[in-house]
Parts: structure tokens; sequence; C-alpha cells
């Protein structure tokens, strides 16, 4: 699924060619019997990371994006940044939830996998909608 709303970023040299390695790598992973959900969330967390940060490098007046990997802030920008439009507040708990557990992943292995992919199916949506303003 994630690598086929990637497809226009396939082997790009960029961040978006980078949104689509983790998509890759989502993709996989979601065909595996992997019952531990902490590296698919670290995935799903830079598929993001990547995807709004070249939307701010691409869309924005100044071409340019914070290094924070907060991706309810990166939200923020790319709304505050761009052209796209969207209700942040429908996102902004299941971003910081995705974030939460990305961070989790570095330092404990341990997330709650049913929070997390609850978070998962809310993002998605934004994922969608971000992927049809890539394309405008």
């Amino acid at each position: 699924m994630y690598q086929e709303l990637f497809k226009t970023f396939a082997n790009v040299k960029n961040l978006g060619g980078k949104a689509w390695e983790h998509a890759v790598a989502l993709d996989l992973l979601n065909n595996t019997a992997i019952q531990d959900c902490s590296i698919h969330c670290f995935h799903y967390q830079q598929m993001l990371e990547c995807l709004f940060k070249h939307l701010l490098e691409t869309k924005s007046q100044f071409g340019a994006y914070s290094k924070s990997p907060q991706l309810n802030k990166l939200l923020e920008e790319v709304i505050g940044s761009t052209a796209f439009r969207t209700d942040k507040s429908k996102y902004r708990g299941d971003l910081i939830a995705i974030t939460v557990c990305a961070e989790e992943y570095r330092y404990n292995f341990d997330i709650d996998c049913q929070t997390y992919l609850e978070s998962v199916v809310v993002c998605d949506e934004l994922l969608k909608e971000l992927v049809v303003f890539v394309s405008v």
C-alpha cells in the first residue's frame, strides 16, 4: 500500500526518495510475521517526516524546514508554509503518538502496539491527502 502511494518518488535522490524507501520497508514489514510493531513505527515516523520535509523543501517559499522530528510540528509547518490545507486538530494527537512511539523505539523497543496501530489508521488518511497535494 505505502509503496504504491509513494511510487512517484521511487529511487529519487531527495527526501521524497527516502520517504519511498521507508514505504517499501513498511510494505515488507506488513507482509511478515513480526509481532513487534516498534520497527514498523520507526519506518512510519521516518516516512512521514521525510514527506513533510520534502514538501517544505519543494512547495514552500523558502525551501527550508526545521530539524524537528515531531510530526505534529512538521504538519503545522507544512500548513503554514505551503498551500496544503487540512484540519490539523484531527491528526494532532495521532501524530504525537507516532512521534512518541518512534522515540520509544530508539530507547527501549517497548511500545503500545494497539494504540500505535490506531494512530496509523488515522494518519493514513492524512498521508493520502498529502500524496494528492504532492501531485498538484
